[in-house]
């Protein structure tokens, strides 16, 4: 976690604890029996700096909160809805959360949020229990339907898996060979450049050439999510301005 996320809001709800990421062992030690009611976790972390999950590490979790009766809650609100190539990005995973939340491009664009959850849990509320002024909006759930369909079109999810995996290759070909690269990482089209150096400077001159990119984990990561329906040509464009602005770093 990132302190300048929770300073301004501090102080904070008590009793949560961290983790850290693909580490079952740290896990272990925050998750207990009786005073743990949620485990919270992304598949594949965007703001922490594009990492695939171990399939160990969530296979592990789903095993504590078995044991422990804790939820398992799934953040998929950047990795979710074919972000990775998969529908959901913890479908490769071969693990069930029992909670699920999405927000980002489920409207493509339009604000909306919604959480996905078992039956089990769906019943510990009624009608009545939860309510919003905007939930539900004619508006935005039109927006979300016709996202829902592009995105389950016949071999659109086989796009992004092939999309990513030119994105990363290209990459490498292209910058493995600069001193600051460490490695390409990612999964689908969310893909991380680790580097030894802070990225912003990268990410200002790559602005200035019409690309947007940004930085995640400790900042000295980063991050590429073009939108799912970028073509190969824009990939190529997109790894052929970061090779040139590269002497920024």
């Amino acid at each position: 976690w990132k302190k300048q996320y929770r300073t301004p809001f501090q102080p904070v709800m008590p009793g949560a604890a961290f983790a850290t990421y693909n580490d079952l062992d740290s896990a272990r030690k925050v998750i207990r029996k009786g005073k743990t009611a949620a485990v919270f976790v992304e598949p594949v972390q965007g703001e922490g700096g594009c990492n695939p999950a171990n399939p160990k590490f969530l296979q592990g979790l789903r095993e504590l909160c078995d044991e422990t009766g804790a939820l398992l809650v799934f953040d998929e609100v950047q990795c979710g809805l074919g972000r990775t190539g998969s529908l959901w990005a913890y479908e490769p995973y071969g693990v069930t959360p029992d909670i699920m939340t999405l927000a980002k491009p489920l409207a493509g664009g339009l604000p909306i949020g919604a959480v996905l959850m078992t039956e089990q849990v769906a019943q510990a509320m009624v009608p009545g229990d939860h309510g919003t002024t905007f939930a539900g909006g004619p508006l935005i759930c039109s927006a979300a339907l016709s996202v829902m369909k592009r995105v389950q079109a016949p071999g659109f999810l086989e796009g992004v898996q092939k999309k990513g995996e030119l994105l990363r290759a290209l990459l490498r070909e292209a910058l493995s060979d600069h001193p600051a690269v460490e490695s390409v990482r990612g999964s689908g089209l969310l893909v991380g450049v680790q580097m030894n150096k802070m990225v912003g400077p990268l990410v200002n001159a790559a602005r200035e050439q019409g690309l947007l990119v940004i930085s995640a984990g400790k900042g000295d990561v980063l991050r590429i999510v073009p939108p799912l329906v970028v073509t190969e040509e824009e990939i190529k464009r997109c790894v052929s301005v970061l090779k040139d602005c590269m002497n920024v770093l």
